[in-house]
């Protein structure tokens, strides 16, 4: 198997993870108000873990220079933008009530569809887009169709995990607890 196909699977199990992850940090802030901006704080701290502070120790440690040419930084920054502002877009979908399965796989089936249709505005094939392959074609609408299933018919969930006791013996949200 060629590296590059490691590295796509990679990605796509770690960002198959994200929504399911961000959801559950965001639930567990506790603040219906701002827990979602509470975890979204905690994912720009990872964030700059791994892309800041790894990629700038591999250019120290190759002894690689740090003269860069400015387009590509401003592509670069720009794609981080859209890269942040997305992930912010999955949190409002929560936030918005969008359930994880439904929210993901609208991003997950768009996305490609946003990607090859820029791609191919950009880099047009030879002869026109009338020379674009039927199976690609096929392609698109299969994962926005694949999208609309998904979220259409996600499964429901099962009953609510019984709440653990609190101190004192009595469950939370028993006639003691706050109201």
């Amino acid at each position: 198997m060629s590296p590059w196909i490691l590295f796509a699977l990679l990605t796509v199990v770690s960002w198959g993870l994200y929504g399911i992850l961000l959801h559950t940090g965001q639930v567990g802030m506790g603040d219906p108000a701002v827990g979602r901006y509470k975890a979204f704080f905690w994912v720009g701290i990872a964030y700059f873990l791994i892309a800041v502070l790894a990629p700038a120790a591999i250019i120290i440690a190759k002894g690689a220079s740090w003269s860069m040419p400015t387009g590509a930084v401003v592509w670069s920054l720009l794609a981080g933008v859209v890269g942040a502002v997305g992930a912010f877009g999955v949190l409002l979908a929560f936030g918005a009530k969008g359930h994880p399965a439904a929210v993901m796989s609208i991003i997950f089936a768009g996305a490609p569809i946003v990607n090859a249709s820029v791609a191919i505005a950009l880099h047009p094939p030879a002869g026109g887009l009338a020379k674009l392959d039927w199976r690609f074609l096929i392609g698109i609408v299969l994962a926005a169709c694949g999208g609309l299933l998904v979220t259409l018919y996600k499964p429901t969930p099962g009953p609510a995990k019984p709440v653990a006791p609190a101190a004192g013996g009595e469950a939370a949200g028993g006639e003691n607890a706050p109201k």
